[in-house]
Protein backbone atom coordinates (compact mmCIF):
# COMPACT_ATOMS: atom_id res chain seq x y z
CA UNK A 1 0.00 0.00 0.00
CA UNK A 2 1.54 3.30 -1.01
CA UNK A 3 0.91 6.65 0.64
CA UNK A 4 -0.94 7.77 -2.52
CA UNK A 5 -3.57 5.07 -1.96
CA UNK A 6 -4.27 6.07 1.65
CA UNK A 7 -7.40 7.91 2.71
CA UNK A 8 -6.96 10.98 4.88
CA UNK A 9 -8.13 8.92 7.88
CA UNK A 10 -5.53 6.19 7.37
CA UNK A 11 -2.80 8.72 6.70
CA UNK A 12 -3.71 10.35 10.05
CA UNK A 13 -3.49 6.93 11.75
CA UNK A 14 0.01 6.45 10.35
CA UNK A 15 1.06 9.90 11.48
CA UNK A 16 -0.18 9.27 15.04
CA UNK A 17 1.54 5.87 15.18
CA UNK A 18 4.79 7.26 13.80
CA UNK A 19 4.66 9.86 16.58
CA UNK A 20 4.35 7.03 19.14
CA UNK A 21 7.58 5.52 17.78
CA UNK A 22 9.38 8.87 18.06
CA UNK A 23 8.02 9.60 21.54
CA UNK A 24 9.06 6.14 22.75
CA UNK A 25 12.66 6.86 21.72
CA UNK A 26 12.52 10.32 23.27
CA UNK A 27 11.20 9.07 26.62
CA UNK A 28 13.68 6.16 26.66
CA UNK A 29 16.59 8.52 26.07
CA UNK A 30 15.37 10.83 28.83
CA UNK A 31 14.85 7.86 31.16
CA UNK A 32 11.23 8.92 31.67
CA UNK A 33 10.12 5.34 32.25
CA UNK A 34 6.56 6.18 33.30
CA UNK A 35 5.91 8.20 30.14
CA UNK A 36 7.48 5.46 28.02
CA UNK A 37 5.30 2.74 29.56
CA UNK A 38 2.17 4.88 29.12
CA UNK A 39 2.66 4.69 25.32
CA UNK A 40 1.87 0.96 25.50
CA UNK A 41 -1.49 -0.75 26.00
CA UNK A 42 -2.12 -2.33 29.41
CA UNK A 43 -1.62 -5.81 27.89
CA UNK A 44 1.20 -4.92 25.49
CA UNK A 45 4.02 -7.32 24.72
CA UNK A 46 7.53 -5.98 24.23
CA UNK A 47 10.41 -8.18 23.15
CA UNK A 48 13.67 -6.49 24.08
CA UNK A 49 16.94 -7.03 22.25
CA UNK A 50 18.20 -10.48 23.12
CA UNK A 51 14.67 -11.91 23.13
CA UNK A 52 13.53 -10.95 26.64
CA UNK A 53 9.71 -10.87 26.53
CA UNK A 54 7.85 -8.38 28.71
CA UNK A 55 4.10 -8.83 29.22
CA UNK A 56 1.99 -5.83 30.13
CA UNK A 57 2.64 -2.20 30.90
CA UNK A 58 3.72 -2.95 34.48
CA UNK A 59 6.49 -5.34 33.36
CA UNK A 60 7.62 -2.87 30.71
CA UNK A 61 7.85 -0.11 33.31
CA UNK A 62 9.72 -2.32 35.81
CA UNK A 63 12.20 -3.54 33.20
CA UNK A 64 13.19 -0.05 32.09
CA UNK A 65 13.15 1.32 35.63
CA UNK A 66 15.54 -1.47 36.74
CA UNK A 67 17.95 -0.84 33.83
CA UNK A 68 21.36 0.75 34.17
CA UNK A 69 20.97 4.17 35.76
CA UNK A 70 22.82 7.08 34.28
CA UNK A 71 23.49 5.52 30.87
CA UNK A 72 23.12 8.18 28.21
CA UNK A 73 21.49 6.99 24.98
CA UNK A 74 20.20 8.43 21.75
CA UNK A 75 17.90 6.38 19.55
CA UNK A 76 17.82 7.71 15.98
CA UNK A 77 14.64 6.53 14.26
CA UNK A 78 14.25 6.41 10.48
CA UNK A 79 12.64 4.65 7.52
CA UNK A 80 9.31 3.93 9.20
CA UNK A 81 7.27 1.81 6.79
CA UNK A 82 3.66 0.80 7.43
CA UNK A 83 2.86 -2.77 6.50
CA UNK A 84 -0.84 -2.53 7.42
CA UNK A 85 -3.12 0.32 8.36
CA UNK A 86 -6.79 0.24 9.33
CA UNK A 87 -8.97 2.56 11.37
CA UNK A 88 -8.34 0.40 14.49
CA UNK A 89 -4.84 -1.05 14.08
CA UNK A 90 -1.56 -0.63 12.24
CA UNK A 91 1.80 -2.38 11.82
CA UNK A 92 5.12 -0.73 11.03
CA UNK A 93 8.86 -1.31 10.94
CA UNK A 94 11.30 1.46 11.83
CA UNK A 95 15.08 1.41 11.70
CA UNK A 96 16.88 2.35 14.93
CA UNK A 97 20.48 3.48 15.31
CA UNK A 98 21.52 3.44 18.96
CA UNK A 99 24.42 5.43 20.32
CA UNK A 100 25.36 5.47 23.99
CA UNK A 101 27.85 6.93 26.42
CA UNK A 102 28.41 7.25 30.12
CA UNK A 103 28.06 10.26 32.40
CA UNK A 104 31.67 9.46 33.41
CA UNK A 105 32.79 10.71 29.99
CA UNK A 106 33.72 14.38 30.33
CA UNK A 107 31.44 16.82 28.55
CA UNK A 108 33.42 18.65 25.88
CA UNK A 109 32.46 21.31 23.34
CA UNK A 110 31.31 18.52 20.97
CA UNK A 111 29.52 16.58 23.72
CA UNK A 112 30.64 13.36 25.42
CA UNK A 113 32.68 10.72 23.62
CA UNK A 114 30.32 7.94 22.47
CA UNK A 115 30.91 4.30 23.27
CA UNK A 116 32.65 2.59 20.35
CA UNK A 117 29.74 0.18 19.78
CA UNK A 118 27.00 1.51 17.52
CA UNK A 119 24.00 -0.77 17.17
CA UNK A 120 21.51 -0.87 14.28
CA UNK A 121 18.17 -2.47 15.02
CA UNK A 122 14.47 -2.28 14.31
CA UNK A 123 11.22 -1.52 16.04
CA UNK A 124 8.59 -3.91 14.68
CA UNK A 125 5.45 -2.34 16.09
CA UNK A 126 1.77 -3.17 16.18
CA UNK A 127 -0.55 -0.37 17.23
CA UNK A 128 -4.11 -0.43 18.57
CA UNK A 129 -6.74 2.24 18.95
CA UNK A 130 -7.84 2.31 22.59
CA UNK A 131 -10.30 4.47 24.53
CA UNK A 132 -7.24 6.51 25.62
CA UNK A 133 -6.02 6.93 22.02
CA UNK A 134 -3.48 5.08 19.92
CA UNK A 135 -1.01 2.91 21.81
CA UNK A 136 1.71 0.37 21.03
CA UNK A 137 0.21 -3.11 21.49
CA UNK A 138 3.28 -5.12 20.54
CA UNK A 139 6.93 -4.33 19.89
CA UNK A 140 9.84 -6.48 18.84
CA UNK A 141 13.16 -4.66 19.00
CA UNK A 142 15.91 -6.89 17.63
CA UNK A 143 19.44 -5.72 16.96
CA UNK A 144 20.46 -6.43 13.38
CA UNK A 145 24.15 -5.39 13.29
CA UNK A 146 26.75 -3.39 15.16
CA UNK A 147 30.04 -1.60 14.69
CA UNK A 148 32.85 -1.33 17.21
Amino acid sequence: MSVVELSAELYAVQSLCKDLVAWSAYYRDRQDHEALAALFTETAQLTRPGGILLNGRAEILASYRDGPAGRITRHLISNTVFLETTSKSAKSVSYVLLWSTSPDQPAEASGRKANPRQVLGEFRDEFAKTPQGWRIAQRESPFIMYKE
